[in-house]
């Protein structure tokens, strides 16, 4: 083992801290219209197909069975998560409630799930070739920083206050450190299950871009933009990520 436990630790702590920068743009634009709303779902649904279709493809080159066997139990979790808050309409979650607070809390779920799957991800890169972790490791971290932007566009518009979002975004990737190091101590024990976590993720995220936020943002402005923008924001996550190779 080239790094210790701690360094293990402390460098996927930073790509949980960089989730949190996501919520740093509406401290300049904290109003935002139903329309713009529309507008900011379409880009979360863009970003959040990108990361989906980039694990799954990920997972796949460790196994199509596990990735695919991945996907399922991601869509039978979400279902089973939708349909358990669908029963308890008193929910709340800081300054939010009702429906804003099943949307924040079904979100915030698929989110903190997809971050176990990256920081098992970190900690099997530190347990590589040398200098691969430090790589996964910053790619991780720059690309938490859009996932944030996506809990930011779902959370802010509904009410949350720009702090209060921050922490959660950061609150939603804790299990990368906390996942990082036993994955690292363990790195031939927890490589088997590293496609079944990105395929979980991948399809859990899925779902709740179709059935969720694209359904939403239809209703808040004209279906061909936000159709235009999905694609758009698809495009330039797929360039941002392509750059990060």
């Amino acid at each position: 083992m080239t790094q210790s436990v701690l360094s293990v630790f402390n460098y996927a702590s930073i790509t949980a801290l960089a989730t949190g920068l996501g919520a740093l743009p509406f401290l300049f634009f904290p109003k935002v219209s139903r329309k713009w709303l529309g507008y900011s779902n379409a880009v979360a649904a863009g970003l959040m197909l990108t990361a989906s279709f980039t694990l799954i493809f990920e997972g796949i080159n460790y196994g199509i069975w596990k990735t695919s066997a991945g996907v399922l139990l991601g869509l039978v979790f979400i279902l089973v998560s939708d349909h358990w808050l669908s029963g308890h309409e008193n929910l709340e979650i800081a300054n939010l409630k009702g429906m804003d607070a099943r949307k924040a809390i079904l979100f915030l779920g698929v989110m903190t799930v997809h971050s176990f799957t990256e920081g098992v991800g970190v900690g099997v890169s530190f347990g590589g070739e040398d200098g691969l972790g430090l790589f996964i490791t910053m790619a991780i971290a720059i690309h938490n920083i859009p996932e944030g932007l996506a809990i930011s566009l779902v959370m802010i518009p509904r009410g949350m206050r720009v702090f209060t979002t921050a922490l959660y975004c950061i609150f939603s990737s804790l299990p990368q450190p906390l996942m990082a190091v036993p994955s690292y101590v363990f790195v031939e024990t927890f490589r088997p299950v590293l496609p079944v976590g990105l395929g979980f993720a991948g399809g859990a995220m899925i779902w709740m871009v179709f059935s969720e936020i694209i359904p939403e943002a239809n209703m808040d402005a004209s279906t061909k933009r936000i159709g235009s923008i999905i694609v758009v924001s698809v495009v330039v996550m797929f360039i941002f990520q392509y750059y990060l190779r």
